[in-house]
């Protein structure tokens, strides 16, 4: 397909009349790769995931020209909705996340008759016989050819029924010979190595590993998807992204919240499942990844999954020497006062499960031997951030500044989110005929900078699923060792109940047990 071009722009109207000058940083820039035709099932569409960021997406696909002319839409749920109501739905929903204004009628209007619905049980092989029906009309109706993307947006332990089903109703690859069958499967992969493990036999019964993709919104983020060319791309980086100028890489993914209506799940999950042994991980392959041998999807994530195999687990006797659990007591956010995690409803009151985790890795590796890579995430914590900081080695001798002058450590920091972009922290004479140093830094913002906002992460990674681009997903070998990192640390936390909890306050940094961890915490 040809590469659709952002055409120069010739400048934009304002109130005076006179045009804004253009952006130099999107000129003649690629845009819009639309995929082939195609038909999306979700799985689990009356549910909360589909409702608040896959509809939104699937939606704003279609507002930028991405979505394929030939495409079509079928929910299947258990809610019992007919084609019109799940349409209304579909509608509400969008309108909810984008803005009431934001739907144009006529666009949703051609969106909503590639739409429809499957009342279903998961149990019952004659609605996945249905579905199969509703998908060769959709090949005759749309054009949609014959290929098809399954999303499965339900709880993890209906996976393995679902692929089952697919397989018994000719849903399956094999049964497909004329066009592609993929299958989105969400997080968590697992619970632990073994559950893991279970539902890969399972999945592999019935799909390929090139036909699986493994989605971790994380990866979709577009700072995520810069860090490989904030390295690759830039020689003044690269050449300082090893131990000997890098002191230590600090990853932090904090929430002001805390765990809102999920207090059945997350009461048996923690910070560090769900957020540590995937998210916070991949964020720590992609800084300290050798370069690839291309841009191929696999040599990308070969090069990620080097990095795993390279961590080395820590040891059951040493896990209080590499990490800290903490879990949110009452405390103030944003002035308001809130209720401690044991007080949320669906939470145990004598829980015994993390809201926050900290862990200290190594990577035995040439670039990386000695360097520590503190990583933490935690709910009701003092800010919401999710960043990267890189701090670079102290300077070897002092020759500038007076001696009151502290010379600080360089860092480059790559912010996630809320405020997506890059800061440099260097060291600068004041202006004055005393030779004071200090610290200042350099910002670089994406939506500034490029003028334009970031698309949601489910956008990119819906558009990549049905391109077939699997580079920011997870492949299994990198999710198998993401849970062999991990395990010993969950072993032991799970062994020990923690009489300290709840042992920080919301709203607050977190367990002060962190600092002994890692004194160098920058602030949230």
């Amino acid at each position: 397909m040809p590469k659709t071009m952002v055409p120069k722009p010739d400048g934009l109207s304002t109130s005076s009349g006179q045009g804004h000058q253009p952006n130099p940083l999107r000129e003649g820039i690629e845009s819009n790769r639309v995929p082939e035709p195609c038909t999306i099932v979700f799985f689990g569409a009356s549910g909360d995931l589909f409702k608040r960021m896959l509809i939104p997406a699937i939606y704003s696909l279609r507002a930028d020209d991405i979505l394929p002319i030939n495409f079509g839409l079928i929910g299947f749920a258990r809610t019992a909705y007919t084609n019109d109501q799940f349409r209304e739905y579909c509608k509400q929903a969008a309108q909810q996340d984008l803005g009431r204004d934001a739907i144009k009628e006529q666009l949703w209007d051609d969106l909503a008759q590639r739409i429809s619905y499957i009342t279903a049980d998961f149990d019952d092989t004659s609605h996945f016989e249905a579905l199969k029906t509703r998908l060769e009309e959709y090949e005759k109706q749309f054009g949609a050819g014959n290929n098809r993307l399954f999303y499965l947006a339900t709880p993890p332990p209906v996976f393995p029924k679902i692929i089952e089903q697919l397989k018994k109703a000719g849903l399956d690859p094999a049964s497909n010979p004329n066009g592609w069958t993929r299958i989105i499967v969400e997080k968590p992969f697992g619970t632990d190595l073994a559950s893991a493990r279970a539902l890969q036999t399972e999945v592999e019964k019935v799909f390929s590993e090139s036909q699986v993709y493994r989605i971790d919104h994380y990866l979709g983020k577009e700072t995520v998807q810069d860090i490989m060319a904030l390295r690759f791309a830039n020689t003044i980086f690269e050449p300082i992204w090893s131990r000997n100028y890098i002191q230590s890489v600090q990853i932090t993914s904090a929430e002001t919240l805390g765990v809102e209506a999920r207090g059945a799940y997350y009461d048996n999950a923690g910070a560090l499942r769900d957020m540590i042994q995937n998210h916070v991980l991949n964020l720590l392959a992609l800084v300290a990844m050798e370069p690839p041998a291309s841009s191929d999807a696999d040599a990308i994530r070969n090069e990620k999954y080097k990095v795993f195999s390279a961590i080395e687990p820590p040891a059951h006797e040493h896990v209080f020497d590499m990490s800290v659990r903490g879990q949110y007591g009452p405390g103030t956010i944003g002035g308001e006062q809130v209720s401690g995690y044991r007080s949320e409803p669906d939470v145990s009151r004598t829980s015994n499960t993390e809201t926050y985790a900290a862990v200290k890795l190594y990577i035995n590796s040439w670039r990386w031997a000695g360097v520590p890579f503190f990583l933490r995430s935690g709910k009701r914590l003092a800010r919401k951030v999710s960043e990267i900081a890189i701090m670079f080695n102290p300077i070897p001798h002092r020759l500038f500044g007076e001696k009151s002058d502290t010379i600080e450590q360089n860092v480059l920091v790559i912010k996630i989110q809320p405020d997506e972009g890059v800061s440099i922290r260097f060291n600068a004479k004041v202006p004055g005929p005393k030779n004071h140093i200090r610290g200042v830094t350099m910002d670089f913002n994406y939506g500034t900078g490029f003028g334009v906002q970031s698309a949601p992460a489910y956008e990119r990674l819906l558009s990549d699923a049905m391109r077939g681009d699997a580079t920011l997903f997870t492949r299994w070998d990198a999710v198998q060792r993401a849970w062999e990192i991990v395990m010993p640390i969950l072993d032991v936390w799970q062994s020990i109940k923690d009489r300290s909890f709840p042992n920080y306050s919301a709203g607050s940094e977190g367990p002060e047990a962190a600092h002994s961890l890692n004194p160098g915490w920058r602030t949230l």
